[in-house]
């Protein structure tokens, strides 16, 4: 693969389409973000889109995630190995059978003054994830981002006349050996309809057994190797040697309960199913009004594409599919939190990342022949693969028919975009760090701003030396 040179970095789409053209490789163009061009088109396309994704996507995005995350809290969550009962990602699948109950607890957040708030739990979760959970339910009108954190705030029991402060590992937690288990609902027999009351850490309140729960000893704890867990232990090594020396029939066994784990990857994917096709139908359905940055980047690509003479219309529609699908879509369904107040756990992010796949999936034009053997999360959406390949087709299709985006009309829409933004961006920090890109490439940018023409008649090279002539006193040629 051709290897980018400094002069590469800043050079216009057009000439990065020459360079990929003349090395023979058009097909990898935008493929990463090397480029100025590349970086630039990133943050064009999340500006362009934005009242798009508010108006349109947003919605079915947020209910995907709250899907997901609803599915993920209904069953156990090892919080040591971050895996789950249901969950969309193979390697994320709580495989062994924990007994759990759900729980609905009563939770009073002291010197509030707001009723009690029914949350429901589980009884195998750990003292932290019950916490994670009444957090989510009492402060859910708040941002998430004004939550209190869990080890800012003290959970207390009280069965009778005594109170009892609920930690993840205490003086009671039960020991095996070297392994320390966490502790749980079911661990200090809380039951359904108990009271239970949250408040603010205060450190000369809480009794000596709780002072390990602390955050720094609690971290400290939880990072000893293969010392603490939670719903499943870790195999001792004694064991590991015994089970790669099993017989066939055990080997045999481990393939049935890999078939009665895809099942339950099945399970979840249907009840999601709907959620799925929700999101990608915003993102894809004709239907929607199609952006006008959309069009007319998209425009410009067949323009291009005819202008190099390429008639291959694979290489045209990888163009299109890293300039739009992977480099915009694909990303914040990876991390909704970019664009939402919302707090993303690792087993959630396992199921976004399975259905991000199947996105970029339906983004190819190569077919895959299935087998036995192939990676599950193919596996589960095989049968609605070629309707979401025929969505992106219909949709490069469907814009490629509409009325084409003027220079005119997309300087007017650009305008309007940023009279929207005016109050939301902070121009100067902006510049700031674009002047600290520039430092970095000084001489680079000035060579290159004196050998072009348009940069010529507008004298940049002139005007860059004169700003870095006022904030640094750099030496320059004036």
């Amino acid at each position: 693969m051709k290897t980018l040179t400094e002069t590469d970095l800043y050079c216009e789409p057009p000439e990065l389409m020459e360079q990929y053209v003349v090395a023979k490789n058009p097909k990898l163009m935008l493929r990463r973000s090397e480029t100025v061009v590349e970086r630039m088109l990133s943050n064009w396309m999340s500006i362009c889109l934005y009242q798009y994704l508010k108006d349109s996507a947003g919605e079915p995005l947020y209910k995907l995630f709250k899907a997901i995350k609803h599915q993920v809290e209904k069953g156990p969550v090892d919080a040591v190995q971050k895996k789950a009962k249901y969950t969309l990602n193979d390697t994320g699948l709580l495989g062994d059978d924990v007994e759990y109950a759900p729980l609905t607890v009563s939770v009073i957040v002291q010197d509030e003054g707001v009723d009690a708030v029914p949350v429901k739990v589980l009884n195998c979760d750990t003292i932290s994830q019950v916490k994670e959970k009444i957090i989510d339910q009492v402060y859910r009108t708040q941002p998430c981002s004004c939550w209190p954190k869990p080890d800012s705030v003290v959970l207390e029991w009280r069965p009778g006349s005594t109170a009892q402060i609920l930690s993840d590992l205490d003086l009671t937690s039960q020991r095996d050996g070297r392994w320390k288990r966490i502790n749980t609902l079911m661990h200090y027999n809380v039951r359904d309809g108990a009271t239970l009351i949250l408040s603010k850490v205060g450190v000369s309140q809480q009794p000596e057994d709780s002072q390990q729960d602390l955050p720094g000893e609690r971290h400290a704890l939880l990072e000893e190797e293969n010392r603490v867990w939670h719903l499943v232990r870790p195999t001792d090594e004694v064991d590991e040697g015994k089970s790669k020396r099993g017989s066939m029939k055990e080997k045999e066994r481990t393939k049935a309960i890999t078939e009665i784990y895809l099942t339950r990857l099945l399970s979840v994917k249907g009840t999601l199913q709907q959620f799925v096709d929700n999101f990608f139908q915003s993102v894809l359905a004709p239907g929607h009004a199609v952006p006008p940055a959309v069009k007319y980047f998209f425009d410009f690509l067949d323009e291009q594409a005819e202008k190099h003479d390429i008639k291959d219309e694979d290489t045209i529609h990888i163009w299109k599919t890293n300039s739009l699908p992977l480099r915009f879509w694909v990303n914040i369904l990876k991390n909704p939190h970019f664009i939402f107040d919302v707090h993303v756990h690792e087993v959630v992010d396992a199921s976004l990342s399975v259905i991000a796949q199947t996105f970029m999936d339906a983004c190819t034009r190569t077919e895959h022949k299935l087998s036995r053997d192939s990676p599950s999360n193919k596996l589960l959406y095989a049968k609605e693969i070629s309707t979401y390949k025929k969505m992106v087709e219909d949709y490069y299709k469907g814009i490629r028919q509409m009325v084409q985006v003027s220079d005119q009309d997309m300087n007017t829409h650009l305008a309007e975009i940023s009279r929207a933004h005016t109050d939301s961006l902070n121009t100067l920090v902006a510049l700031h760090q674009l002047y600290q890109y520039t430092q970095k490439y000084y001489d680079e940018i000035i060579n290159a701003l004196e050998e072009d023409p348009a940069a010529q008649k507008m004298q940049l090279a002139f005007r860059l030396q004169q700003i870095a002539a006022a904030l640094e006193n750099k030496v320059t040629d004036l």
